[in-house]
């Protein structure tokens, strides 16, 4: 999900999902991703290695939003969302502290526009997992971020890509979604536009606020917008201890536990490897919905999966090269 240079927590050294992913999704966030602040707790986690971390941290996020549709019976996917947002905000904002004072109007306004984004896009991409497949709903939710990723680069190589993804969606969708659910791959595609527009904000906002300030408080902001619209839907069910409870699992698989195996495969892992690596969320999220969900995927699904997984990993690698190929000297002539 050319991508921002820099995230909320994204301050020199510490590097960003949404930043190192260049072309690439960011995935979750279909979940709204984005690091936790610098000195996150690393102890036996560093022991997995870098590509290990990366994999773990989107197991995690994936088996997170597993979780969360197998709680939207109890909660409702507005309640879940709302569930989601609060326990995260409570956390980032207890580990971040950030200050309040001496930001200008300008900065208030990025973080506002962040928070909304961040809700925007966690509770359209759960409207569609309410309705079709975890592995198709990835898949078309991280069509936003490409398409960004696309349009910024301009490079005619990224047409292939972009018809990879489109041949993709095709399949994926049987024709015209007679296979999938109309609203929820709607929601799905809403979710990624959301997502690409996450990411514009997410840049802006890391610019503006010092380490994960920004991000702590623009989840404030997501979680505070959809507060209504969560006790709306579930009202008093959000305060049942066992809901609770699961929703504060989901928000650590799908928020903190990734974010913090990320930040530490960072600091390590060269940005393009890790791009590549998060290109292959659609897969993870479709083998947790067969094996949480019992989320069987046709051969022409699991197809239109692998496409728009290649588009991915292609835009990544057109993106690195051009990067490359700005970054050499020139050479004399004669």
């Amino acid at each position: 999900m050319s991508t921002p240079s820099a995230t909320p927590g994204a301050a020199p050294g510490t590097p960003s999902s949404a930043a190192a992913a260049g072309a690439a999704p960011d995935a979750a966030s279909a979940a709204g991703r984005t690091p936790v602040p610098d000195g996150a707790p690393g102890g036996r986690f560093g022991s997995l290695g870098p590509v290990g971390l990366v994999l773990a941290g989107g197991i995690s996020v994936q088996f997170g939003a597993a979780l969360a549709v197998s709680l939207m019976p109890r909660a409702g996917a507005l309640g879940v969302v709302t569930l989601r947002l609060a326990v995260a905000a409570v956390v980032m904002l207890l580990v971040c502290r950030p200050r309040l004072r001496g930001h200008s109007r300008a900065d208030w306004g990025t973080v506002v526009v962040f928070g909304i984004a961040m809700a925007a896009m966690n509770g359209l991409f759960y409207q569609a997992v309410d309705r079709i497949p975890l592995g198709p709903a990835v898949t078309l939710e991280v069509l936003g971020p490409l398409a960004l990723s696309v349009f910024a680069s301009r490079r005619a190589v990224n047409l292939v890509w972009a018809g990879l993804a489109l041949a993709g969606v095709f399949l994926l969708s049987g024709g015209g979604f007679t296979g999938l659910d109309p609203a929820g791959a709607a929601f799905a595609l809403a979710a990624g536009a959301m997502w690409a527009a996450y990411i514009v904000f997410s840049a802006r906002t890391g610019r503006r606020f010092p380490q994960a300030d920004g991000l702590a408080l623009a989840m404030a902001v997501g979680a505070l917008l959809f507060l209504p619209l969560g006790i709306a839907e579930s009202g008093s069910k959000l305060v049942d201890p066992v809901t609770l409870g699961l929703g504060a699992g989901v928000a650590l698989l799908s928020s903190v536990l990734p974010y913090t195996l990320e930040l530490l495969a960072l600091r390590r892992l060269p940005a393009p490897t890790f791009a590549i690596l998060m290109s292959l969320e659609p897969a993870i999220a479709a083998a947790a919905g067969f094996l949480i969900l019992d989320q069987a995927l046709s051969a022409t699904q699991s197809a239109a999966i692998a496409l728009v997984i290649a588009a991915s990993m292609g835009a990544v690698r057109t993106q690195v090269g051009r990067r490359r190929a700005k970054a050499l000297p020139e050479v004399p002539q004669g």
